[in-house]
C-alpha cells in the first residue's frame, strides 16, 4: 500500500485539503485600518476598528469546510481501498468533485463579498484558495497511476 506512488499523491491530497482549513481564503484590510475582513473555510471574521471585538459569521461559509473535510475523508478511504482499483478510480472522481466544489465555493463567496461590500482595493486571496487546485492535480496523477496498475493486472490476466 505505502510502496505505491499513488499513495503518496493521495496523502498529499489529504494534507492539502486539511491545510485549506488552517489558512485564510481571502482577506481585506481598509487602507485606514478601520475594517478588516478575513474569510476562512469556517467563517467570515469581521473586525471594525482597532481594539474592537471581532464578529464571526458562520452561515454560508462553513460549507467550504464541509467540502474540504469531505475531500480529505474520501482521500483517506481511497488510500485504504488499495486492493480494489476500480473503486479507487471512482472515489478519485468523487474526490475531484468535492475539491472543485470547495475551491469554487470559496472563490464564489469571496467575489460575492467583494461585490456586496463594494471593495475595489486592499483585498487578496489567501493560500487556501490554491490548495484545492494543487490537490486536484495530485488526485489526477494518482488516478493515472491507479489506471496504469489496473492495465498491468489485466494484461497479466490475459496471459494466463
Amino acid at each position: 500500500m505505502l510502496q505505491r506512488i499513488q499513495t503518496v499523491f493521495l496523502l498529499l491530497v489529504v494534507v492539502l485539503m486539511l491545510l485549506m482549513l488552517l489558512f485564510p481564503l481571502w482577506t481585506y484590510q481598509a487602507q485606514d485600518g478601520s475594517v478588516t475582513y478575513v474569510l476562512t473555510s469556517f467563517y467570515l471574521d469581521v473586525q471594525e476598528g482597532a481594539g474592537v471585538e471581532t464578529s464571526k459569521v458562520y452561515s454560508p461559509y462553513v460549507f467550504v469546510a464541509v467540502l474540504a473535510i469531505s475531500a480529505a475523508i474520501v482521500g483517506i478511504i481511497e488510500i485504504t481501498r488499495f486492493k480494489n482499483r476500480l473503486l479507487q478510480m471512482k472515489l478519485g472522481a468523487l474526490n475531484s468533485l468535492f475539491m472543485a466544489g470547495a475551491m469554487g465555493l470559496g472563490l464564489y463567496l469571496a467575489s460575492n463579498l467583494m461585490e456586496e461590500k463594494q471593495l475595489q482595493y486592499g483585498w487578496s486571496y489567501g493560500m487556501a484558495v490554491f490548495f484545492p487546485a494543487a490537490a486536484m492535480i495530485c488526485n489526477v496523477i494518482a488516478n493515472r497511476f491507479i489506471r496504469k496498475d489496473e492495465r498491468l493486472v489485466r494484461s497479466v490476466d490475459r496471459i494466463r
